[in-house]
C-alpha cells in the first residue's frame, strides 16, 4: 500500500513538474489528502491511544495516591491529638505525684527534724541534771572541806593565839 501510495505521489510530483502552474488541481492534491488522514489515523491507533491511556491511568493513580495521602494524614494527624492529650494527662499526673511525694518528704523531714530536736532537748535535760548533780555533789564536798579547813584553820589560829 505504501509503495502504491508513494508511486502515486512521484508520478503526480512529475505531472506538476511539466504543468508549472502555481496551484495545479490534479491528483496531488487528494493524494495528500489521504496520505495525511492515514498518517493521522496511524499516529492515533499507535502513538495517541496509548499515550492517552498512559496518562489517564497516570492521573487516576495520582487522584488515589492524593486521597489515601490525604486520609492518612488525617489520620495521623488524629493520632498526634490523641497523644499529645494523653501526654498532657500524663505529664498532669507526674506533676501531681511528684507534688505528693515532696509533700510526703516534707512532712517526714518535719517529723524527723522534730524528733531529733526533742531527743536534743532531752539529752540536753539530760547533760544538764547530771551536772546540777555533779555541781551539787561538789558544792556539798567543798562545804565539807571548807568547814574542816576553816576548823583546821580557826584551831590553829585559836592554838598559836593561846
Amino acid at each position: 500500500m505504501w509503495t502504491g501510495l508513494t508511486l502515486l505521489a512521484v508520478e503526480a510530483a512529475e505531472a506538476t513538474q511539466e504543468g508549472g502552474g502555481l496551484f495545479d488541481l490534479d491528483a496531488t492534491l487528494p493524494l495528500m489528502a489521504i496520505q495525511f488522514l492515514i498518517l493521522m489515523a496511524v499516529l492515533n491507533a499507535i502513538f495517541y491511544k496509548p499515550l492517552g491511556a498512559a496518562i489517564d491511568d497516570r492521573d487516576t493513580y495520582v487522584r488515589e495516591a492524593k486521597g489515601n495521602a490525604q486520609e492518612r494524614l488525617a489520620k495521623a494527624e488524629k493520632l498526634a491529638a490523641e497523644y499529645e492529650q494523653s501526654l498532657a494527662g500524663a505529664r498532669r499526673e507526674a506533676r501531681t505525684v511528684i507534688e505528693q511525694a515532696q509533700a510526703e518528704a516534707q512532712k517526714l523531714a518535719a517529723q524527723s527534724q522534730a524528733a531529733a530536736q526533742q531527743e536534743a532537748a532531752a539529752q540536753r535535760e539530760s547533760v544538764q541534771q547530771e551536772l546540777d548533780k555533779q555541781k551539787t555533789a561538789a558544792m556539798s564536798q567543798l562545804e565539807t572541806q571548807v568547814g574542816s579547813l576553816s576548823d583546821q584553820i580557826l584551831g590553829k589560829l585559836l592554838g598559836s593565839a593561846a
